[in-house]
């Protein structure tokens, strides 16, 4: 195997965590500031306020950095779209923005956050726009807008190179991101004959990789894998469950109600316990399982004896 996904935790994290030339590249490129002034330098900060693994509402965060005006940026790889994303992503920007106000420092200091979140799956199914900047703004006039937080999903299946002619750099890493992989053998020349995306090419070579990384790269999709599989099969458990609850609202008595309700929460008991069990034989650890299907380690502890 000649490269590593890039979009892997243990690849975008090394890429992107460890190299702060490339990091900044990827920003200037991904991110349009207003007051033109862009990136110079940064600054890793600790991410410890969100969850680092996979298994947490399946995400990866990535980079926490800070530049030379002081602005906020985090990087979040997401492979799995839900909605708890979303209210999760909410809450970590403004946590990041009022972070920056201990005891005795004033309001007026505060700098922008902006949290970049990199989909590796259609989230607006309604338009094929990859690129979408949210702002906080006047409902009456969109042209008001309040300075601080900025979000910014890119839907990476939508992306297409030939719909942005403008943005050289945002073209040339999302083309990395979403055509180098263990199936690439030849590089674009566009790739090699710029520096930062040559660098980031050396950086997910395989034989650059130990055993145990390799091992780590590996079980990482195997478990977004099964994580998808249990987010499908949850959601459509959960979409039966909504509409019989709408039927039940329109004239059901309530005694049948509650037996339905009580078959319906059985069904989806089931469905995570089936689940559980292929993440086992998937040699996943009994916490990541836990953190995804909600069974406490005693029940996944007693799945793997029946095994």
């Amino acid at each position: 195997m000649r490269y590593l996904d890039p979009k892997a935790d243990l690849t975008f994290k090394k890429i992107f965590g460890e190299h702060k030339d490339l990091v900044i590249s990827f920003l200037n490129a991904m991110i349009t500031f207003e007051d033109k002034a862009k990136i110079e330098s940064v600054e890793y900060l600790s991410p410890e306020m969100i969850p680092d693994t996979p298994m947490k509402k399946y995400s990866i965060v990535d980079v926490m950095c800070k530049d030379e005006f002081g602005r906020l940026f985090i990087v979040e790889m997401q492979m799995i779209w839900t909605p708890e994303f979303k209210e999760r992503i909410l809450r970590n920007t403004a946590k990041a923005y009022s972070n920056q106000l201990p005891a005795g420092v004033e309001y007026g200091e505060c700098k922008p956050v902006y949290s970049l979140c990199l989909i590796n799956e259609a989230v607006y199914k309604d338009d094929d726009e990859f690129y979408h900047h949210f702002v906080l703004t006047d409902k009456t006039n969109g042209n008001r807008i309040l300075d601080g937080l900025n979000i910014i999903f890119i839907e990476l299946p939508k992306f297409k190179a030939d719909s942005v002619s403008d943005r050289k750099m945002q073209v040339l890493w999302l083309r990395f991101l979403t055509e180098i992989n263990e199936s690439t053998f030849e590089i674009p020349s566009e790739f090699t004959e710029n520096k930062e995306i040559s660098k980031a090419l050396e950086i997910v070579k395989g034989f650059a990789f130990s055993d145990k990384q390799m091992l780590t790269y590996y079980k990482f999709w195997d478990t977004v894998a099964v994580a998808k599989l249990f987010d499908k099969d949850y959601v459509e458990a959960r979409s039966m469950k909504r509409g019989l609850e709408k039927g039940l609202r329109q004239g059901l008595k309530q005694g049948i109600a509650q037996g339905i309700e009580q078959g319906i929460e059985q069904g989806i008991k089931i469905s995570t316990i089936e689940t559980a069990k292929k993440m086992l034989s998937k040699g996943i650890e009994i916490e990541s399982i836990a953190d995804i299907t909600g069974l406490s380690t005693d029940e996944i502890l007693s799945l793997r004896q029946d095994l």
